[in-house]
């Protein structure tokens, strides 16, 4: 093939793609431009803003603690020769109760001793008694006009009578510490109670001071739980007038599930703040704690040392709108649709708890608050709800 007629088909085949190229964009349709510069108000979700008197949940967490907590020891030594079968750990026992009993043998005798003491003093005195009789009629025989007060006494032998009489009061002290030392071979529960630990078992010589167990009261449990100080104003407390304070649930949710919760009410407030935190310290009381009531039966039962959540009920806030905390944006503002546009609101906030903020000023009852999340947020901007655009179509149709 000759270098012209290759030419010549390459300049063919560049002529024909041309054609083709120039072909498509002239028969190319062309877009339609329809109400692109047309601004289309945002979709918002709104509430109606709720106004009135409410009581707020201060919620915080705590420790269970007990209130009654003692390590129970002897106040007289000897061999244990009977043990109760409640005192184990874990057991239960009722005021009273005996935990323990010393042998008591050596404490009798102590007793019989005691005893036998004071029988001799006593009759010393009626010894004495007969002899200050004689003295006092030797006296008058003699006369006594001329005896001073010293002389006199000494004749009547006063000082041997209250010697007598200081030597009965002695030993009847002595015969009571002796009935009190053989009572204390006794060991018994100080009240109502639930054996922690055990550290001694029949057979055991023991001496006071030791460590016979720990016993917890089961009447009632402390929950340490600290608040900011601001929140305490708006909590009650109990005084001579009201024996309870505000009341309190106590959920466990790890331990008892999401649906389980015990009551309570506040008791103290600890008159400290924690060195580290700044907060104030509250203390709830729990009654009967280990659910041993009838009232309680099948609640859940606290334990010491647990980490629980509590729901403290504080005064009630008078005369505020109350919204979701979720609500409350920067700046402590709100945002509202009025009039189709967005008004963003500085408010008063008289307090946040656990799920509500209550508003004392810059909103009005029934506005409506947004509750959608915008991703552009200028004042003024145009809004729309779902029931607007329902509206829009109806009118359209």
């Amino acid at each position: 093939m000759t270098t012209k007629k290759t030419i010549l088909i390459s300049v063919g085949i560049l002529a024909a793609a041309a054609i083709t190229v120039l072909t498509i964009f002239l028969t190319e349709p062309e877009a339609q431009r329809e109400g692109a510069t047309k601004q289309t108000a945002m979709l918002v979700d709104v509430i109606r803003a709720e106004h009135g008197d409410f009581y707020p949940v201060i919620r915080a967490t705590g420790t269970v603690s007990p209130v009654e907590d003692v390590l129970l020891s002897p106040l007289v030594g000897g061999q244990v020769i009977r043990r109760s079968p409640a005192f184990i750990p874990g057991g239960y026992v009722k005021k009273g109760e005996l935990l323990l009993q010393i042998d008591p043998s050596d404490y009798r005798n102590t007793l019989e001793l005691r005893k036998s003491d004071l029988m001799q003093a006593q009759t010393q005195l009626k010894v004495e008694m007969g002899r200050q009789q004689v003295a006092e009629q030797d006296l008058q025989l003699i006369g006594g006009d001329t005896l001073s007060d010293e002389e006199r006494a000494l004749v009547l032998r006063q000082p041997q009578l209250e010697a007598v009489k200081a030597t009965i009061k002695a030993a009847g002290a002595s015969v009571q510490q002796a009935e009190l030392d053989l009572q204390r071979t006794r060991v018994t529960a100080p009240f109502d109670a639930h054996i922690l630990t055990q550290n001694v078992t029949l057979g055991s010589q023991i001496a006071p001071g030791d460590n016979l167990g720990r016993l917890v009261g089961t009447d009632y449990y402390w929950v340490t739980v600290n608040i900011p100080v601001s929140k305490l104003r708006w909590l009650i407390f109990p005084d001579d007038r009201n024996e309870q304070g505000s009341p309190v649930r106590i959920r466990n949710t790890s331990a008892w599930g999401e649906q389980a919760s015990r009551k309570g009410y506040i008791d103290k407030q600890v008159g400290a703040l924690d060195n580290q935190t700044r907060l104030a310290s509250v203390l709830v009381r729990v009654p009967d704690p280990l659910a041993k009531e009838p009232e309680n039966e099948g609640q859940p039962r606290v334990m010491i040392g647990s980490f629980v959540e509590v729901d403290m009920e504080g005064e009630k806030v008078k005369n505020v709108i109350r919204i979701d905390r979720s609500l409350i944006r920067t700046n402590q503002t709100v945002w509202v649709m009025k009039e189709g546009k967005l008004d963003i609101r500085d408010v008063e906030i008289a307090l946040t708890d656990a799920e509500h903020a209550y508003i004392r000023s810059g909103i009005e009852k029934d506005e409506s608050i947004v509750t959608t999340n915008l991703s552009t947020v200028t004042d003024g901007i145009a809004l729309r709800t779902a029931d607007d655009a329902i509206s829009n179509e109806t009118a359209k149709k």
